[in-house]
């Protein structure tokens, strides 16, 4: 507290001391004509807001920035002056943030700034040569076996490979993005990548975890998917079936239509009726001539005859007086 106090008797006496100093205060032209100087623009310099006492025969005088961009920043010239000397020197000029200045973030190495997806086509990352994510790769030994087996099968002769921090990290990211079983897409999936036949399996420990999708109708072709993802397009399912979305449409009727097929239909159907209404005259014919002929074989009776019924067959009669008797039968 004390330091504190001694500070501000300070800042007191200094500006005390440099409000009586009429040469350094009283130069405003001077030091606005080297912030012109300074600026882009003469334009550039608004109205003078005022002094600030730096230090025996040291004020700083400050103008409004009214450039572009630059809200609440001010123009700072310093002057100075020899002591007993009549002549301010300007001493520099800067432009300086005030209250509600824009101000740029702090500042940060760019391996802090760096996000995935900011490399682009021709740009170059510098070499960090302790980078936790690798370590150093496989050395040969000298036997052929041992070294066939690690260079060839499992790709370790590169000066550094993937380290368990690198390969925790990648795998914690990409089962945690977009091709994990957290995805929308996999969520509404009805079975998942491990038993597509499109996935191509990893190899080492990511390989338990991850394949590459080789599908082309997929979105995830030619992406790195997890076991448990999952799309529409798995080589093993199929679309439920379902009747149409369509409404069934009104029939359509053209009356100017003339469908030639019906017509002669109508006209086989009507020879057809004819041929059978001849035929059935023919037999009528013929029934009415056999009618006609037995009628004509039948004999009426005459008037006051004695039969037995009304009507007789016309049989062989014998002469008036004459019996029918035979005449070598006993008479009765």
């Amino acid at each position: 507290m004390a330091a504190v106090a001694a500070a501000e008797g300070a800042t007191r006496r200094v500006s005390a001391r440099a409000a009586k100093d009429a040469v350094l205060t009283g130069a405003v032209d001077l030091a606005r004509a080297a912030a012109e100087q300074v600026a882009e623009h003469a334009g550039d310099v608004g109205e003078h807001l005022g002094t600030v006492a730096e230090a025996d025969r040291l004020i700083s005088h400050q103008f409004e920035c009214t450039m572009l961009g630059y809200r609440g920043w001010r123009w700072t010239v310093t002057l100075a002056r020899v002591p007993r000397g009549r002549t301010a020197t300007v001493c520099e000029v800067e432009l300086l943030p005030g209250e509600g200045s824009i101000l740029a973030p702090e500042w940060l190495p760019w391996s802090d700034r760096l996000r995935p997806g900011d490399i682009g086509v021709g740009d170059v990352l510098p070499f960090q040569a302790d980078d936790p994510r690798l370590e150093p790769g496989y050395e040969p030994t000298g036997d052929d076996e041992q070294d066939a087996v690690a260079i060839e099968e499992l790709a370790l002769a590169r000066a550094r490979v993937l380290s368990p921090e690198g390969r925790d990290e990648a795998a914690e990211r990409w089962y945690r993005g977009t091709r994990g079983p957290t995805a929308p897409g996999a969520v509404a999936s009805a079975a998942d990548c491990g038993s597509c036949g499109f996935l191509v399996p990893l190899q080492g420990a990511l390989g338990q975890v991850f394949g590459v999708c080789a599908n082309a109708w997929s979105p995830d072709d030619g992406k790195v998917v997890s076991l448990d993802h999952g799309c529409g397009a798995h080589s093993e399912t199929d679309v439920e079936p379902h009747p149409t979305d369509w409404p069934a449409a009104d029939p359509l009727i053209d009356e100017m239509d003339v469908e030639i097929v019906q017509l002669l239909d109508a006209a086989r159907d009507a020879a057809d009726s004819t041929d059978t209404r001849s035929g059935t005259s023919e037999r009528t014919a013929e029934v009415a001539a056999s009618i006609e002929l037995a009628l004509s074989q039948i004999t009426l009776p005459e008037p006051g005859s004695s039969s037995a019924g009304p009507l007789s067959t016309a049989e062989p009669t014998t002469e008036p007086g004459v019996s029918s008797q035979d005449p070598d039968e006993p008479a009765r």
